[in-house]
């Protein structure tokens, strides 16, 4: 059941700032802000104590001694007084308990039970923050951020901020606390450090309802509910400082990583792009991230009833590189997949679209692959980053993209009201299955839509090339079977074909007669349907042979290409000798005898020698497709 935990950090009077919090089970922070009268702090945490809640209140709630202190104070001050963290005094002597405590009528008006031994689902009870974070974050004194005499500001602010480093290593802080942090390292008064202190005490408070919840076994209460007690995690517990220690070291070490991680994330993105486009399948975008050191921090920092979910944050947590495939189709999230598994090494494959099918429910539906390089590219210098390291594919199609972030903005960013969830949910739930049937369409659409020409960008009149729309629909008649290319890569190859001489359809239909396509299909053991473009580099291959690998156009994948001209020689012996043939032979059944020598469109490729393949049980498969034009850099 949820249960929230509310932090107050309770001003004695109300003309001071009253800081408050909510956390929920999973140590999140819901709520933080700061008020002055009891209105506004009934009228704030009311939604959140309406149901199981425990709220610490850092503020006497029961005083009946006349004069000095309160049994619990000096009990806990005998043990932590050497911590500095002992407790003011509190008596009916002083005007702000002549008639009763302020947390009392507070925990009154939200309905909360203040026995602290009392079994209710809506309690509240007294914490000291000072003396647990001795114990919580194994400090030797405590923190100097309360402003006294002889502190000045430079002081207050980094002590403050070492706390809510601590803080943060324990909750799950949110976009608020960041602000909150601004607010502390660009404060000039330590009445604006003041203003941020009770939130971030507040917060302390909330996560000391939450330890006391979960490990009740690790706290001690001193004094009573008669005259008057404190709960405080108890002094020489083996609490995992653990907690905060490990995140703090692992947040540290990844942040002196992070720089060689954003390159090896870089290169991961270099590496599936440019394995996609050899495979010639179409896509809508590669794109990829190294996670933030802030953003390693929160997550390194999670928990789940109270117990963290990363021992070894550095280890266990495995999307620090992430790369992301969305593509136009359901077929081709197989693709991509299926091709990351014949070409590197694939730790883990996740489907969740099948796993949520498979419950009988729509909604979130991803691909998730961690890959590694394969033993091929391990020593190559262009993966010297990401050697060593694992990326996640999330592969997906852009409707299923387009429901993931929605929903992930709406209902991870806290915008839903409580009492819109089920609907929300209900909403969600429709969008997915209408997006589903969407994408199942947009796979017929495509099935019906093969041997159609794609839009491509028109040319420049005087441009020698062949047109790449008129192309393109060529090769949509020629290669009917074959599936789209990008729209860059058809001016890609007229490029190459501008270097063959190669300048109109009819030429280009002379080359194409020399080609046996049955042969190359054979011998290049397409996996996936190719795009009309990737059909088109092998017959061009396959009809210049060497000549097409020694092109200037092609000099930056000569080594690819001679990968695949191997393939193809190892024909049979009645198709080997056209494939065989050398620059000399091919020039004799171009189209055209002089090699255009104009101004030729340099084209950007993938820097990665494709020509190192990892190796298969049939030998080496070379998953080929086109390469990347200008516009897709």
């Amino acid at each position: 059941m949820d249960v929230h935990f509310i932090g107050i950090d309770l001003a004695w009077g109300d003309k001071r700032p009253t800081g408050l919090a909510v956390i929920d089970n999973d140590a999140r922070l819901l709520e933080v802000s700061a008020v002055r009268t009891d209105d506004e702090i009934v009228a704030a945490l009311a939604a959140y104590a309406e149901d199981d809640c425990l709220a610490a209140i850092d503020a006497p709630i029961v005083v009946t001694n006349a004069t000095g202190s309160r049994p619990a104070e000096q009990q806990l001050s005998k043990d932590f007084r050497r911590f500095d963290a002992a407790t003011h005094p509190s008596n009916t002597g002083k005007p702000e308990f002549a008639n009763g405590t302020r947390a009392a009528r507070v925990a009154k008006r939200l309905g909360l039970d203040i026995d602290p031994r009392s079994g209710r689902r809506r309690r509240a009870i007294e914490v000291y923050p000072h003396p647990a974070t001795i114990v919580l974050f194994g400090l030797p004194k405590v923190l100097r951020y309360k402003a006294k005499p002889g502190r000045d500001l430079d002081l207050l602010r980094s002590e403050l901020l070492s706390l809510m480093t601590l803080v943060a290593g324990v909750v799950s802080t949110e976009e608020t606390w960041a602000g909150l942090r601004h607010q502390v390292e660009n404060a000039t008064r330590k009445s604006e450090l003041r203003h941020v202190e009770d939130q971030v005490d507040a917060v302390l408070c909330a996560y000391l309802a939450h330890f006391v919840h979960h490990r009740r076994d690790l706290t001690t209460c001193y004094g009573d509910l008669e005259t008057g007690y404190i709960i405080t995690p108890t002094l020489g517990a083996e609490i995992p400082p653990a907690r905060a220690e490990v995140v703090r070291r692992a947040v540290q070490a990844y942040a002196a990583q992070h720089s060689e991680l954003t390159r090896a994330g870089q290169e991961a993105v270099a590496l599936v792009q440019g394995l996609l486009d050899e495979a010639g399948i179409n896509y809508l975008s590669v794109t990829g991230r190294t996670k933030s050191v802030p953003s390693f921090a929160e997550k390194a920092a999670r928990t789940k009833l109270g117990t963290p979910l990363y021992s070894d944050p550095l280890t266990q947590i495995t999307d620090l590189l992430g790369v992301r495939v969305i593509t136009y189709v359901r077929d081709d999230v197989d693709a991509v997949a299926d091709v990351l598994a014949e070409q590197v090494i694939v730790h883990d494959d996740r489907d969740w679209g099948l796993e949520t099918a498979n419950e009988g429910r729509f909604g979130y539906a991803s691909r998730h692959l961690m890959i590694g390089l394969d033993p091929a590219r391990e020593s190559h210098p262009d993966f010297a980053h990401l050697r060593g390291h694992a990326a996640q594919v999330q592969v997906r199609t852009v409707l299923q993209h387009a429901w993931a972030e929605f929903e992930h903005d709406i209902r991870y960013k806290g915008t839903v009201p409580a009492e819109h969830v089920g609907e929300f949910d209900r909403r969600f739930t429709l969008a997915a299955g209408l997006l589903e049937l969407a994408d199942h369409e947009f796979s017929k659409i495509r099935e019906r839509l093969r041997g159609v020409a794609p839009e491509v960008n028109e040319t420049i009149g005087d441009d020698p090339r062949l047109d790449p729309r008129e192309l393109a629909a060529y090769l949509a008649g020629q290669y009917s079977e074959a599936g789209w290319s990008r729209a860059e890569h058809y001016s890609w190859i007229a490029d190459i074909l501008l270097e063959l001489g190669v300048t109109s359809l009819v030429e280009l239909g002379d080359v194409l007669r020399e080609a046996d396509e049955a042969a190359i299909a054979a011998q290049m053991d397409y996996r996936h349907p190719p795009g009309a473009v990737r059909r088109l580099d092998d017959a061009l291959l396959w009809v210049f042979g060497a000549r097409y690998v020694a092109l200037h156009q092609n000099a930056d994948r000569a080594a690819l290409l001679e990968h695949r001209l191997a393939r193809l020689r190892a024909a049979p012996p009645a198709l080997r000798a056209r494939a065989a043939s050398g620059p000399a032979e091919a020039d004799d059944r171009q189209p055209g005898q002089q090699q255009h020598q104009g101004d030729l469109h340099e084209v950007q490729t993938a820097t990665f020698d494709p020509g190192e393949l990892r190796e298969g049980q049939d030998g080496e498969h070379d998953h080929g497709g086109e390469r990347h034009g200008p516009a897709a850099q």
